[in-house]
């Protein structure tokens, strides 16, 4: 029997291709999606259909609560999205206080609960600049303290995280991935802005690649 794995998955393109690496690897997908208020919630609804069309089991847990302790971010707060390069200092405004130490602890919990012996998670070297709880270090220590939670260990994997987005891209066009069902921008709109940071390092990332970026622009 295939080894059970929860990948969070949050409908972007770095979670995308973790799902399908996790597929790719053999694992057997519980698909975790959080929504935790974000405006960009249409990354949900792309979770959604991806994991429909993948039929894999796909639990999706509103935690929008929590947005009553954690203040601050233009991700959840009435607060303009930055513009600019992903790494410029303005998109810290996009960070969300200690999101992933609260999400992957939810997903151990999910994990322990269906006998999954790993959580799988999409940090990349290029959140590194800006993203605290995306650093090497963060993962190394938060996979220290979920091997010893619980009576059963629970390994943090994270495959992307020495790499940048236009590697992971790289990796998903060899496993023949589509890219239209997945999101990315930080705006909560019909159209993906190009402008904030997510936005240019997608496209920087199909740049790199030489391929064109299938969802649609303002």
């Amino acid at each position: 029997m295939a080894e059970k794995v929860v990948v969070i998955y949050s409908g972007g393109m770095d979670s995308f291709t973790v799902l399908n690496r996790a597929l790719k690897d053999g694992k057997q997908v519980y698909a975790l999606t959080f929504d935790y208020g974000q405006r960009h919630v249409k990354e949900i609804s792309c979770a959604q259909t991806v994991c429909s069309n993948l039929g894999i089991p796909h639990k999706v847990i509103n935690i929008s609560a929590i947005n009553e302790l954690l203040a601050g971010s233009s991700l959840t707060d009435d607060i303009d999205i930055p513009q600019g390069h992903y790494e410029a200092d303005n998109m810290k405004s996009t960070v969300v206080p200690n999101r992933n130490m609260i999400l992957l602890s939810l997903a151990v919990g999910y994990a322990v609960s269906v006998g999954a012996s790993q959580v799988y998670y999409g940090a990349h070297s290029g959140d590194h600049a800006i993203y605290p709880d995306c650093r090497p270090e963060f993962v190394l220590k938060m996979n220290e303290v979920c091997k010893i939670a619980n009576y059963e260990s629970v390994e943090i994997f994270s495959p992307y995280l020495e790499v940048n987005k236009s590697a992971i891209l790289t990796d998903g066009m060899t496993m023949g991935l589509d890219y239209s069902n997945t999101w990315t921008c930080y705006n909560g709109r019909e159209k993906a802005c190009g402008k904030c940071g997510a936005c240019q390092e997608r496209l920087e990332a199909f740049a790199d690649n030489k391929v064109s970026d299938p969802i649609d622009y303002e």
